[in-house]
């Protein structure tokens, strides 16, 4: 009688290689997720550089000496049809028009947890200085004032 050869791999070489995977998946995922967030706040610093150009060419041709929402500027398709929504890159985007002045805002859509899409806010007025801070938990800036008493952002 012939024997039968039955080779392959133990149940201890099988849960050794499981281990493995768990501790390269424990030590790449938090740094996938935090590159994510970097591209993320990269974008919003982007598009809101974006705006502030927009809302100056708004100004200085369809706008007859003033400023337009997202929604406007959409329109006028001076700002990407994305970007005019108001979400873009786990981001969220207003901007707010005045007679003499404007300042648009970027907050992430989830600030905290698991999904951050993002670790601070970001804000620009009418003189163009990119301004931001990590301060989630005061929310978006609300008004002018608030906006320039954001610190300047690597401008």
């Amino acid at each position: 009688m012939r024997r039968q050869s039955h080779s392959g791999f133990s149940l201890i070489e099988l849960m050794i290689v499981v281990a493995i995977i768990g501790i390269i998946a424990s030590i790449a995922i938090p740094n996938m997720l935090a590159s994510k967030r970097a591209g993320n706040e990269a974008s919003a610093q982007s598009s809101i550089r974006t705006i502030s150009s927009c809302e100056q060419t708004y100004y200085h041709t369809f706008g007859n000496g003033n400023y337009a929402n997202l929604a406007t500027l959409g329109v006028r398709v001076m700002t990407d049809s994305v970007l005019s929504t108001g979400d873009k890159s786990g981001y969220h985007f207003e901007a707010t028009p005045e007679t003499d002045r404007f300042w648009a805002t970027a907050f992430p859509v989830v600030s905290s947890g698991i999904g951050e899409t993002g670790t601070r806010r970001f804000a620009v007025a009418e003189d163009a200085v990119l301004r931001g801070d990590a301060d989630l938990a005061s929310g978006a800036p609300t008004d002018h004032a608030s906006v320039l008493l954001l610190p300047a952002v690597g401008n």
